[in-house]
């Protein structure tokens, strides 16, 4: 029932679609959720019925022999398989579609940042080096979506905080250990997943990501800082709530993110083979969580609509898998705000 799984849904459907269409290359090659305690029974029973709820009729629970005959070298004792899931470079969806707005008459334009929103007879965006005029302007400015939704007085409430995660990739002669994605059973408690392995359409297996807090919005190495931003991020009353709660689990984060031994020990748990030897520094991306002035962690997606004016102020994942329908959905409401 969460516009989580509504869009991801459809959106999974559209997404196949638009690949096959534009000859973008995918495999749905499914992937196991691993259970290795038997503590974790009762989530991944949720899990299981949550997926049935969601029109998956295809996945299966796994007993610690039919999870071998799928992934060989895990540790686990119980499991699900979902066959749906896919992987895909999300990097050519997202050049398709600049090749396709830019042959429906579109433009783009790239390093500009916003510094006003004018309501006159329509609306008016001032950027840094220019100025747009419009009858609607969607926000849809990932780790920016909320000082964009500031300017126009909307999502006061809430703040974006980063959160980095950090990937190690299997050296190419261990990729064999990982068939396709391995994922372990979400700690409740905590907003993030957690450590997992997957198999890149391009070839390879990254492992990861931890979680840690981002002293720069766009933090994606350890030495990025902002003063400003960081500043932003803990005089927040709801960050400092949250931090006050996970705090805990926080130090764990950043431990494994200057410790390789600790990261290896949290793969082992899926894949108790994995050495640190076996691994080499991979990529980062950082995660544009939405916190609220209470201490919550937005789980779902937030969309603040105004007259003429639509914020996407929080798309956590499954928002990629989701974007078309969250794309669709945007241009029906935008639409509406327009007749």
């Amino acid at each position: 029932g969460s516009q989580k799984a509504e869009n991801c849904r459809e959106g999974y459907q559209l997404l196949i679609n638009f690949c096959d269409e534009f000859q973008v290359p995918y495999e749905l090659c499914g992937k196991v959720i691993v259970a290795t305690d038997e503590k974790e029974f009762p989530q991944l029973d949720l899990i299981y019925e949550r997926g049935i709820s969601n029109g998956l009729n295809t996945i299966r629970k796994l007993n610690r022999e039919e999870l071998v005959q799928y992934e060989p070298n895990v540790a686990g004792i119980a499991g699900i398989h979902v066959p749906q899931t896919g992987i895909i470079s999300y990097t050519s969806v997202c050049e398709e579609l600049q090749k396709q707005i830019l042959l429906l008459g579109g433009e783009i334009h790239f390093n500009e940042k916003i510094v006003k929103i004018e309501h006159n007879h329509g609306i008016n965006i001032v950027t840094e080096s220019s100025s747009y005029s419009g009858k609607l302007f969607v926000n849809c400015c990932g780790l920016y979506s909320d000082k964009i939704a500031q300017l126009d007085n909307q999502a006061d409430d809430l703040k974006i905080i980063p959160f980095r995660g950090e990937y190690y990739m299997l050296k190419p002669e261990k990729s064999s250990l990982v068939r396709n994605l391995i994922y372990p059973v979400p700690d409740p408690n905590f907003p993030f997943l957690g450590v997992h392995f997957t198999r890149m359409i391009g070839g390879g297996v990254e492992a990861g990501p931890n979680a840690v807090f981002a002293f720069k919005r766009e933090g994606y190495k350890k030495t990025d800082f902002s003063w400003d931003e960081t500043w932003d991020s803990l005089s927040f009353a709801g960050f400092r709530k949250v931090a006050l709660k996970y705090w805990k689990t926080g130090l764990g984060e950043f431990y494994r993110s200057y410790s390789k031994s600790a990261f290896t020990h949290a793969l082992q748990k899926l894949i108790p083979s994995i050495s640190e030897d076996d691994l080499i520094p991979g990529g980062s991306g950082v995660r544009a969580q939405a916190c609220s002035i209470d201490g919550s962690l937005l789980d779902d997606f937030k969309i603040i609509k105004s007259r003429n004016t639509i914020h996407v102020v929080n798309a956590p994942s499954p928002a990629a898998t989701s974007s078309l329908a969250i794309g669709k959905r945007i241009a029906q409401e935008s639409l509406a705000l327009l007749t």
